[in-house]
C-alpha cells in the first residue's frame, strides 16, 4: 500500500552512515502506517550505504560533503538551501553526525528530530554504549527528540529501554539498541505526519496532553 502523496507530509532526511533507521522510515512510509513521503535524503558523507538505499528506493539524493566547506557557517548555509528546495514538513536527522549551528537549527525550529541512541539526558554525544557500560548501568535504550541549538539536549518525544547484560560488549548493546531505534522513530515520525505532537515553550504534548520531561517510554514485552 502507497500513501496519497497529495496529503502525505513531506518528509526529508539527514544521514551519515549505513542509513538502517532511514530504511525503516521508508518501509512505514511504503506500508502506510506513516502518512508521509521521504522527498529528498542528503548526506554529508560520500558513497554511504544509505544513499544506496535511498537510490533503490528511487528518492531523490545528494551530498554536501562537509570537508569541502572552510567553516561550520558555509556547510550549513549550503545544506539549508538545499533543504529549502524541498520544502519538507519534518526534517528528520538518522545518523547524522554533524554538530549543527544555532541559526541553522532556528531556521527548522519544531520540525527538526534526531534519534540519540542512549536515555537522555545520559551519555549526550558519541561512545553511548561503552559509557553506559562502564558506568555499571543496568538499562541503556534511545531517545527520539527535537532538535536544539544545545547537543542531545532537545525535549525528549520517546524512547526505548532494553537491558544491560554482564556480558555485553558496546557492539552487542548498540545492535539491541538499534533494534529500538527501529520501532521508536518510525513511531515518532508517523506521529509527527499524523499532527498529533506539538512543541509549546519546550514542552512535548501528544494529542494535546504533556509528556514528562524524560519522553513517553516505549513499552515492548520482547525485550530481553
Amino acid at each position: 500500500m502507497t500513501n496519497d502523496t497529495k496529503s502525505a507530509s513531506q518528509i526529508l532526511v539527514l544521514i551519515s552512515g549505513s542509513g538502517s533507521n532511514l530504511q525503516s522510515i521508508i518501509n512505514a512510509c511504503n506500508s502506510g502506517e506513516i502518512r508521509g513521503k521521504v522527498v529528498a535524503v542528503i548526506s554529508n558523507v560520500p558513497q554511504v550505504k544509505g544513499l544506496e538505499r535511498a537510490a533503490k528506493a528511487k528518492i531523490p539524493n545528494m551530498v554536501v560533503n562537509h570537508q569541502r566547506y572552510s567553516s561550520r557557517s558555509e556547510f550549513d548555509d549550503e545544506l539549508c538551501k538545499i533543504i529549502n528546495r524541498f520544502n519538507p514538513d519534518l526534517v528528520v536527522l538518522a545518523g547524522f553526525m554533524r554538530i549543527l549551528s544555532k541559526d541553522f537549527v532556528k531556521k527548522f525550529e519544531h520540525k527538526m528530530i534526531n534519534i540519540h541512541p542512549s536515555l537522555l539526558p545520559a551519555y549526550p554525544g558519541l561512545n553511548t554504549h561503552q559509557r553506559a557500560i562502564d558506568a555499571g548501568d543496568r538499562e541503556a535504550g534511545a531517545t527520539v527528540h527535537y532538535v536544539t541549538s544545545e547537543l542531545d539536549g532537545g525535549p525528549c518525544i520517546l524512547r526505548a529501554k532494553v537491558s544491560v547484560h554482564l556480558e555485553d560488549t558496546a557492539a552487542d548493546l548498540a545492535k539491541r539498541v538499534l533494534e529500538r531505534e527501529h520501532i521508536i522513530f518510525p513511531k515518532v515520525v508517523e506521529w509527527f505526519c499524523d499532527r498529533r505532537i506539538t512543541l509549546n515553550n519546550g514542552v512535548v504534548f501528544i494529542d494535546g496532553v504533556s509528556v514528562p520531561k524524560a519522553g513517553l517510554l516505549f513499552e515492548d514485552s520482547s525485550e530481553h
